[in-house]
């Protein structure tokens, strides 16, 4: 059995010996099934120029509608990607920051953005508005 793993390893090049790809495979689907939702990426690179409220937010996001902005915060928070902090008032602010796991998926959205602009045409106007 130790000499079919051997053999698995050295098939892939010198891989690990650890490395499977279909774990692998399974993590990029699970970032592209939580990162591809429509609304996630847009508000993740929407924040990465600096705290917004949610009124800012909803204006630089445009189409989305004010429950799945909601909804999506909340999802982003959960995920602790964003942070919701609370200024006490008068009068009360809420704010939306990337944490330091947000801040660092930047510099991968930038790249697919990159890659997207060179590779996919652009969407016709009448297709990026509303939806979810």
């Amino acid at each position: 059995m130790k000499e079919a793993a051997d053999t698995s390893s050295a098939d892939t090049g010198g891989a690990d010996a650890g490395h499977h790809p279909a774990a692998c495979d399974g993590a990029l689907a699970r970032a592209f099934g939580f990162l591809g939702k429509r609304w996630n990426g847009v508000i993740l690179a929407t924040l990465q120029h600096g705290p917004l409220g949610y009124a800012e937010l909803r204006r630089a996001v445009e189409g989305i509608s004010d429950s799945v902005l909601s909804e999506r915060l909340s999802e982003l928070s959960a995920a602790g990607l964003t942070l919701r902090e609370v200024e006490p008032g008068p009068p009360v602010t809420v704010r939306y920051r990337l944490t330091p796991d947000g801040t660092a998926l930047m510099p991968i959205l930038s790249e697919l953005a990159g890659w997207a602009s060179r590779h996919l045409p652009a969407a016709p106007a009448a297709s990026r508005r509303g939806g979810r």
